[in-house]
């Protein structure tokens, strides 16, 4: 595995060594020795699933307020997705900036998104699919919000959004008196 520091400290896109022969191809997702000598060291409590059908789905920005923040590890299996992040650490030099990766099957690439940061995406092929490994188990009343076009961080989405749901459309938008998490 090969880690890459985003702009965003903590951050990393992780490619994947993939093997290859006649029989298809194999990729380690996760090595606990691998992250550990890149300076990560986590333990999942949680693994969860998105299929997202539709080509512009968009899903986010979603994060956990303490106690309850979380480290995630998410990698697109199948389709192809364009994944934001947003630095919400209220002491970070990065706070409310954003860095997007493209994950797709293709790619076999992974982000790794340390606790403190909102994360969502959208759909740039029909028939996505990603992978989800917390380290946290997910709280219903802990959790927060960002909206996708909130002026304040102003990030360039690829496209038009054609499904989202309506609490993500519906979270406020963010003034000068949000300190972080």
């Amino acid at each position: 595995m090969k880690f890459t520091p985003l702009i965003l400290k903590g951050a990393y896109v992780i490619d994947h060594d993939v093997k290859t022969d006649p029989r298809g191809a194999f990729a380690r997702t996760f090595c606990r020795n691998e992250f550990s000598e890149a300076g990560i060291e986590i333990d999942f409590v949680q693994f969860n699933h998105s299929w997202n059908t539709a080509k512009g789905t968009l899903r986010g920005m979603h994060y956990q307020l303490p106690p309850f923040r979380e480290n995630k590890l998410i990698r697109c299996v199948s389709g192809k997705v364009f994944d934001v992040l947003v630095d919400l650490r209220k002491d970070s030099p990065t706070f409310l900036q954003y860095v997007s990766v493209e994950l797709s099957e293709e790619n076999c690439r992974s982000v790794y998104i340390p606790e403190g940061f909102a994360h969502g995406f959208q759909t740039l092929s029909e028939n996505s699919q990603l992978l989800y490994h917390h380290t946290e188990y997910y709280k219903p009343s802990f959790e927060g919000g960002l909206r996708f076009d909130d002026p304040l961080l102003g990030i360039k989405w690829p496209g038009d959004v054609a499904v989202i749901s309506d609490r993500d459309k519906s979270h406020p938008l963010l003034n000068k008196s949000f300190k972080g998490i």
